[in-house]
């Protein structure tokens, strides 16, 4: 009988084989060595030619069955970094860690800010640091799926380290320590309450200062990270930066509802974007430029880079296209997605993948 790991490895080879059809360019470089990388990952890097001193970072960190080079493609960063002028680091998992490619979010042993893929993670933006001068007031982490699910941890053990942070269809932090755990959250069970939340995000460090601002991306349709998770997130961090339940605006962005929750002096601490109609996935406007459609990478008429790293200040200001509503979006975070309990157990694209083997070798009911 085939192992586990080498299952899960064929069918995310064989999906691959049959779901790009364009080659992707790899505009990315290795960063080289980066201390004891206790959680064995790669460093990709982009510098745009001519990168200023004390210039911007932003860590970015692809989904499961992707690659780094795969997501900066289809994501557009790096071509945004080269007409803007900052540099993008990308973490990428090895095969070894996890068959499937995904950063393991869930695993206690590389969640703490001292451990395995965090501390991997952790180190490779401290050497990027040193060697290219950057701005440490000025960096940033986004990522999709579990690598949104590990966006969150970094956010969480190392808030110090960073001045936004934007989770598009992750976890919130501690949550889940196995696998089967990993898939009930997936589906939006077993989430704790609002006070346990915020207890596992205050216990991940011992941070007294200034929390970073977070962003957080949801598709309504995703039935692989369900939306609860989402709102789970946003609940999360309202703990640290003392914000009520009610967002206190609501407004229509590219067709999507975006609510903020501002801090006592004024400063947008939260953001959501609720993207109707959209699967699981990083949502994309390709019309911009930025981005191409591909696995997992939807091209739904909004662009989450550019929105990203607008509210980040990283790139010149552009036009928000809000459309005119007679009927304002409500400012309640759970208004129109149902109970977590609704949902189910459906299964789709990578979460069925990673099942089916996890079935087949005995290790899933």
């Amino acid at each position: 009988m085939r192992s586990i790991s080498d299952t899960i490895a064929r069918l995310a080879k064989m999906r691959s084989a049959h779901s790009v059809s364009n080659p992707v360019e790899d505009r990315l470089t290795d960063l080289g060595r980066f201390g004891s990388n206790r959680g064995e990952l790669d460093a990709k890097l982009h510098m745009p030619n001519g990168l200023l001193p004390r210039s911007a970072l932003v860590v970015v960190l692809h989904g499961c069955t992707q690659s780094a080079a795969a997501y900066d493609y289809a994501s557009g960063w790096s071509r945004l970094a080269d007409d803007y002028g900052f540099a993008v680091l990308f973490p990428q998992q090895r095969r070894a860690n996890n068959a499937n490619t995904c950063f393991n979010w869930f695993l206690p042993g590389d969640i703490g800010k001292d451990q395995g893929e965090a501390f991997s993670i952790r180190q490779m933006i401290e050497t990027t640091i040193a060697r290219y001068e950057i701005d440490r007031n000025r960096i940033f982490i986004t990522g999709l799926s579990a690598g949104g699910a590990m966006t969150n941890v970094m956010l969480a053990t190392n808030p110090d380290m960073f001045a936004g942070g934007a989770i598009i269809a992750g976890l919130p932090y501690g949550t889940a320590s196995t696998i089967p755990e990993a898939f009930d959250r997936m589906r939006g069970q077993g989430l704790p309450p609002i006070d346990k939340l915020q207890s596992l995000l205050r216990s991940a460090s011992d941070h007294k200062g200034e929390w970073p601002a977070i962003s957080v991306w949801q598709g309504t349709s995703d039935t692989t990270v369900l939306p609860a998770n989402a709102l789970a997130i946003v609940d999360q961090w309202r703990g640290v930066h003392g914000v009520a339940v009610k967002a206190d605006i609501g407004e229509m962005v590219d067709g999507h509802i975006r609510q903020t929750w501002a801090a006592s002096d004024g400063r947008e601490v939260i953001e959501f974007f609720s993207i109707k109609n959209m699967g699981h996935g990083t949502p994309l406007d390709t019309r911009t430029g930025y981005g191409r459609a591909a696995p997992y990478m939807l091209d739904v008429g909004i662009s989450s880079t550019l929105h990203i790293a607008r509210s980040w200040g990283l790139i010149a200001s552009f036009e928000k296209r809000v459309e005119k509503n007679t009927e304002r979006p409500s400012p309640d975070p759970w208004a129109g997605i149902p109970a977590a309990p609704n949902y189910g157990q459906p299964t789709s694209g990578i979460q069925k993948t990673i099942e089916d083997a996890l079935r087949a070798a005995g290790l899933m009911k």
